[in-house]
């Protein structure tokens, strides 16, 4: 016995597969998600970004504060 039957079962099982999806890219939500700005230089944080590194940010590239640099923010 041969594998024909085998390979002619699985042809006609992927025949029938559901088409596939479109891409799958998350750019569009990532940029979406980018909704933390420094009011100085207009860099935008992801709304994940936790306050330690929003701080660090204002100190390191503007010599601020949080609260100067980021006034929305919320903890």
């Amino acid at each position: 016995m041969g594998n024909g039957a085998k390979a002619q079962q699985k042809r006609e099982r992927n025949s029938k597969a559901p088409p596939a999806k479109g891409s799958k890219s998350q750019l569009k939500v990532n940029e979406a998600a980018k909704n933390i700005v420094c009011t100085t230089c207009r860099q935008p944080f992801m709304i994940t970004t936790r306050q330690p590194a929003l701080e660090q940010h204002a100190q390191n590239k503007h010599s601020k504060t949080l609260a100067d640099c980021f006034p929305d923010f919320k903890p």
